[in-house]
C-alpha cells in the first residue's frame, strides 16, 4: 500500500515512510492510495473470528508486506489486549466502552499500535527518533503509556496549561524515562500548530529525526477502525442496522469509522457530536470551513477548532458535501446540556457518562429522533474518573475510581512550562 499527501497526490510513500515521517514534507496528511474492500463472507461471519484475527485482517491491507505476518499479529495482539464491551443504556441506545485500556481512554489502541509499528521499523536503527505529540487531554497519556521505554524513541508531549483534567495531566507528566512533557501557555490548537511547524523546519529536522503520534499519523488513525468492527460483531445478530455517534475533536476517530464503512462494514450512518467548538457542524450547514479560536469546555479533549482529520473525511467522499451528508451528520452541544445529560442518565439509567460520552449520547438521541428504526451506539471514549474534578457535583461522589488510578495522584508532576511560541519550543528542543 502506498500513501499520498493530501496536498499533492503525486507524492507517494510507503507505509513505513508515512509512519516515520508522520506528516508529508508539504504539510499534507497521508492518505492510502486505495481503499481495500473486505470479503463479504468475512463481514457476515465476524462472530467466527477472534478480536485479534479481526484486527489483523482489517489492518493488513494498509500495512502490506512491510511488517511480516507474525510481527504484525503480535502488534495487533499487544494493541487489543483489553475488552471493548457494549452496554445498553436506554431503549435502542448502547454505549461502546473504549476506556478499559491502560490509560482509561480510547486512544490506547492507536497509541499502542503505532508504538508497535515504530518499534518494528526502528529495530535495527542506531539513530533515535523523537515523537512529537500535541494533546487536548487523552492522547498524551495514551502515547506516554504506549511508548514508555520503547528503545530508540524519545517522546515529547505538548499540552495546554490548565486545560486538561488532573488525572490526564498526571498520566502524561509522571512516567519520566523517555517521556517528557511541555506545558504550553495556550490552547490545543496552539500545541498542534507548534508540532506541525516543527515538521516543516529543515534545521530542526537535521538536528533530530521527528515523527508525530497524533491522529495525523496513519498508524495512530487507521487502527481506530478496530472499534467499529468489534462493536458490529457484538451487535449484528440482534441489531444489524446501526448508527454510530462519535464524540469528535480532531475527527480521527470518526474518520476511522467512515473508513471501516468504506471497506464494507455495513453502518447506516455516522454522527459527529461536538461541543461548542462547532467548526464542522457549521460547515455542514453552510459549506464554508471557518475555524475560530478553540474554546474551553467540560469535554476538553474535544476543544479543537481546526480539526486536522476532517480533510481525510472529505477525501473519503471525493470532497463532495452532498455525498458526505448522505452518510454523516454533525451536531454540537453546550456544557449546560452536557452536565444535565450526565446527571439525567445517571439518575434514570444508572449509567455514568464522562462529558465526551455525554456529548456522543446527545448526538445519538437527536439523530434517532429522525431515524427511530435504527439502533444507536455512542462511543464512551474515556472513563468518567478522568473528569471527576469537573463532573456535576450531584454525581461526583458516585464516580468509581479504579484502584490503579489512586497511585497516580500521589506521583509528582514533571513538566516544562513554555509560552505558545514556536521559537521558544525550538530552542528548548535544540538544546
Amino acid at each position: 500500500m502506498q500513501y499520498f499527501s493530501l496536498q499533492n497526490q503525486q507524492q507517494q510513500v510507503s507505509f513505513e515512510t508515512a509512519v516515520v515521517q508522520g506528516i508529508a514534507p508539504d504539510k499534507g496528511l497521508y492518505f492510502p492510495e486505495q481503499i481495500p474492500t473486505l470479503d463479504k463472507d468475512f463481514i457476515a461471519n465476524l462472530h467466527d473470528y477472534t478480536d485479534h484475527e479481526i484486527g489483523y485482517k482489517v489492518i493488513r491491507p494498509f500495512v502490506g508486506d512491510e511488517i511480516p505476518e507474525e510481527a504484525l499479529l503480535k502488534i495487533v495482539k499487544d494493541t487489543l489486549h483489553f475488552p471493548f464491551p457494549i452496554q445498553k443504556v436506554t431503549g435502542h441506545t448502547y454505549a461502546l466502552e473504549l476506556f478499559h485500556g491502560p490509560t482509561l481512554a480510547f486512544k490506547d489502541v492507536g497509541a499502542r499500535f503505532m508504538a508497535g509499528c515504530l518499534g518494528y521499523f526502528r529495530r535495527n536503527s542506531t539513530k533515535p527518533v523523537t515523537v512529537l505529540v500535541a494533546t487536548s487531554g487523552d492522547t498524551g497519556g495514551a502515547v506516554a503509556s504506549g511508548f514508555f521505554n520503547v528503545p530508540g524513541v524519545e517522546v515529547v508531549i505538548l499540552y495546554p496549561s490548565k486545560k486538561v483534567s488532573t488525572l490526564q495531566e498526571k498520566q502524561l507528566t509522571t512516567l519520566g524515562g523517555n517521556i517528557r512533557a511541555l506545558e504550553i501557555e495556550g490552547t490545543f490548537d496552539d500545541c498542534q500548530a507548534i508540532v506541525k511547524a516543527a515538521f516543516l523546519d529543515q534545521e530542526l529536522q537535521e538536528h533530530r529525526q521527528l515523527t508525530s503520534a497524533n491522529s495525523i499519523n496513519v498508524a495512530r488513525w487507521l487502527p481506530q477502525m478496530f472499534y467499529y468492527f468489534l462493536a458490529y460483531k457484538q451487535m449484528k445478530a440482534a441489531h444489524p442496522r446501526l448508527v454510530f455517534s462519535v464524540p469528535s475533536g480532531n475527527f480521527g476517530n470518526i474518520c476511522a469509522g467512515l473508513m471501516a464503512a468504506a471497506m464494507g462494514l455495513p453502518v447506516s450512518h455516522f454522527v459527529a457530536a461536538t461541543n461548542i467548538n462547532d467548526t464542522v457542524p457549521r460547515f455542514m450547514g453552510s459549506g464554508k470551513y471557518e475555524p475560530g479560536k478553540a474554546l474551553p469546555t467540560l469535554s476538553n479533549a474535544m476543544d479543537v477548532a481546526d480539526p486536522s482529520n476532517f480533510v481525510r473525511v472529505l477525501q473519503l467522499f471525493g470532497n463532495s458535501l452532498p455525498a458526505l451528508k448522505e452518510k454523516f451528520t454533525a451536531l454540537s452541544f453546550n456544557d449546560k446540556d452536557t452536565a444535565r445529560t450526565m446527571e439525567r442518565v445517571w439518575k434514570e439509567n444508572h449509567y455514568m457518562l464522562d462529558p465526551h460520552g455525554a456529548v456522543g449520547f446527545m448526538g445519538l438521541q437527536q439523530y434517532l429522533e429522525t431515524a427511530p428504526e435504527l439502533t444507536g451506539v455512542f462511543l464512551e471514549t474515556a472513563h468518567p474518573v478522568k473528569f471527576e474534578d469537573t463532573a456535576p457535583k450531584s454525581i461526583r461522589d458516585e464516580i468509581y475510581t479504579p484502584p490503579r488510578v489512586m497511585s497516580l495522584y500521589n506521583k509528582e508532576k514533571t513538566a516544562t512550562l513554555l509560552p505558545a511560541d514556536y521559537t521558544a519550543f525550538k530552542n528548548w528542543l535544540m538544546r
